[in-house]
């Protein structure tokens, strides 16, 4: 799977940790930046990754930033992107099962490393279900 993968200042360093899961899963992973610890404005690599993902230049993206909040506002903002804000598998699950997000965001300074391994696995490797719930998403256009 192509995954696009963006974050500031505040999550360079789980961005990286997860660049390294993705080439452990054997997925083709594009690091849009930001590649320093100067700071940044997060927008801007939300912009960089929901484009990739909405002109179907990747499968998947993902977002980091400090909290994760401001990467999934700034996400949602974009036509086609489902952005979902996990901090657990449960969450991370639910947002593909019922949700069919397309951009994972997730904060550094409230998830550690161990466990965005074990959200990015599950996110990855779940399904969205279609039915009832593909009906509901074609409600927000």
């Amino acid at each position: 799977m192509k995954i696009v993968i963006g974050s500031d200042h505040g999550g360079l360093a789980l961005k990286n940790n997860v660049i390294a899961l993705l080439q452990e899963l054997g997925h083709d992973g594009e690091d849009v930046g930001c590649f320093e610890n100067d700071s940044v404005d997060y927008p801007q690599f939300a912009d960089l990754v929901c484009e990739k993902v909405a002109k179907g230049h990747a499968d998947r993206g993902i977002l980091i930033c400090g909290t994760g909040i401001g990467m999934s506002m700034a996400a949602n903002r974009h036509d086609n992107i489902r952005a979902a804000l996990c901090s657990e598998q449960y969450t991370a699950r639910m947002s593909r099962e019922h949700n069919d997000a397309n951009v994972l965001c997730m904060g550094e300074r409230v998830t550690g490393p161990g466990i965005a391994d074990e959200i990015v696995r599950t996110w990855l490797g779940t399904s969205f279900c279609g039915g009832r719930h593909l009906r509901r998403i074609e409600l927000f256009n």
